[in-house]
């Protein structure tokens, strides 16, 4: 697997939220795939050719939530280096990340702070 210097994974299961979100960084430049909850997104890893520069990822979804998707990616020496920024609209998201010592960013997300985000976690700039 080499370092996708321009892969996003959005990882939300909210399929309209995912969609805009993988739409608008189409838009951009950015090579963005989505994944509707944390057991989804590892295999998406698995299978996938590249590493993301950037994993954008919900707190709240069935099957396997934010936080148990963080502590498995952390697990595997090639994704454990893949920023990690959460996306929650909870009163709690900042303490979480804290906790979990990634960014995070508040629902509803403005287009300029996800580009913003992106753009700083994957180009440097």
């Amino acid at each position: 697997m080499s370092p996708g210097i321009h892969h996003v994974l959005v990882v939300e299961d909210d399929l309209d939220i995912r969609a805009s979100i993988v739409d608008l960084l189409d838009e951009h430049g950015y090579r963005a795939s989505g994944a509707e909850n944390g057991a989804e997104a590892l295999d998406v890893l698995r299978m996938g050719e590249t590493i993301p520069c950037l994993i954008l990822l919900d707190l709240m979804m069935p099957i396997m939530d934010g936080e148990t998707f963080y502590y498995e990616l952390l697990k595997e020496p090639r994704w454990s280096a893949i920023p990690v920024v959460l996306m929650s609209a909870y009163r709690d998201v900042a303490e979480r990340a804290g906790r979990l010592k990634v960014a995070h960013l508040v629902k509803p997300i403005g287009v300029d702070e996800l580009l913003e985000t992106t753009r700083r976690h994957c180009l440097g700039m």
